[in-house]
């Protein structure tokens, strides 16, 4: 290993660079409250605004914004399996362009990460993001007043973190159009599939265009 190392001297540079960025970001955290108060909540989701690190907040959005996202996610991938298996070759990217970044993510935080690029989230908490002014708390409610006056809600999990809710309503209703979309194209490759052995058993009928 040593002489690997004289022979790559890189290797150890960039070994101990990446050491220090992680000895440094865990000790930026540790001077942070809990993640179980909404302070301590909502400066993680600074650090990470502050290095453009979408991925970084989901752990502190609310549960539900966060099983939009696994549910995106999966019926995104779910879709494009069938339109790629049964739809006709002419059809499917059509079908697949709308979602094609979401269907490429693998889980929640990555779903999550397309959403705050492609909606600019990263960019609109980049410019109001500032210092903590108040801290109202109300029950499993919690609002981070800063000092620029930007009111950011706070909802706290089952297992005592503390969620920003500012995206929950954009991921669920988009996670309810997603299990929609993705009931039309399983029936749509149900009758291209029936289309496609009919032709095949010389019924003769020629694949029809049904609606994605």
């Amino acid at each position: 290993m040593f002489s690997a190392l004289r022979r790559n001297p890189g290797i150890f540079v960039a070994g101990s660079l990446l050491l220090l960025a992680l000895v440094g970001l865990l000790a930026e955290w540790d001077r942070y409250p809990s993640d179980r108060t909404p302070e301590g909540a909502y400066l993680r989701i600074v650090s990470g605004v502050n290095r453009g690190q979408p991925q970084e907040l989901f752990a502190y959005i609310e549960l539900g914004a966060q099983h939009a996202c696994f549910s995106i996610s999966d019926y995104r991938r779910r879709s494009q399996k069938l339109v790629e298996r049964d739809y006709p070759p002419a059809l499917r990217a059509a079908v697949l362009l709308p979602y094609q970044a979401e269907a490429a993510t693998t889980d929640g935080p990555e779903l999550f990460e397309v959403y705050a690029r492609n909606h600019a989230w990263i960019e609109r908490l980049s410019r109001d993001l500032s210092g903590i002014a108040e801290v109202v708390v109300e029950g499993e409610r919690a609002t981070i007043v800063t000092a620029r006056g930007t009111r950011y809600p706070f909802r706290r999990r089952p297992n005592g973190i503390w969620g920003l809710t500012w995206f929950t309503a954009t991921l669920q209703l988009d996670a309810e159009k997603a299990a929609r979309d993705y009931s039309l194209i399983e029936s749509s490759a149900a009758d291209y599939r029936r289309t496609r052995s009919a032709v095949s058993d010389g019924g003769g009928a020629q694949p029809r265009a049904v609606a994605p």
